[in-house]
């Protein structure tokens, strides 16, 4: 089997101003304070000799790899990204940044805030506009119904609340 993948499919566009701070302070933190020591250690371990068996030196630059790779990624990500700072003038409607609140068939709440996909991790409830919930989530107005298809089986939700911060 061979190294190739197929690329991926291009998440979202859209980033909140608060998850485009954190990509950029990611960046910065990479390239102006760890890849310059990550730099100078594998100097010195250049400087030993051997380099064959140096781990120092190895592992070293297998980490300059990984930091010059997400350094790549997040350039090219933030370059390409649309930060949305203002609520849609519709707020009636679930769109990107909406906090919306959730109730099932069997009356559980649950609240989520619809993110982009560089973001969604950032705190328990935030959820990516391109899962299967927050896909199924654009849109719609507080009171619609909806039945989230999953791998165990069907979900059903109604909307109870469309908050935007």
């Amino acid at each position: 089997m061979g190294r190739y993948r197929p690329p991926g499919v291009p998440g979202s566009q859209y980033i909140t101003p608060a998850g485009a701070a954190r990509l950029r302070a990611e960046l910065d933190e990479l390239w102006r304070r760890e890849r310059p020591q990550v730099t100078a250690a594998v100097a010195a371990a250049a400087a030993q000799g051997d380099r064959s068996e140096n781990a120092e030196y190895i592992y070293g630059k297998r980490r300059l790899r990984e930091i010059d790779r997400r350094v790549r990624f997040l350039r090219a990500r933030l370059e390409g990204m649309t930060i949305v700072a203002q609520a849609p003038a519709d707020r009636s409607r679930v769109y990107f940044g909406a906090r919306v609140t959730l109730e099932s068939v069997a009356g559980q709440r649950s609240s989520h805030r619809i993110v982009g996909p560089d973001e969604f991790d950032m705190a328990a409830g935030y959820i990516s506009m391109d899962s299967p919930l927050g896909k199924a989530l654009l849109g719609r107005r507080v009171d619609d119904e909806f039945v989230l298809e999953l791998e165990h089986g069907t979900q059903a939700y109604s909307i109870v609340a469309i908050e935007y911060p």
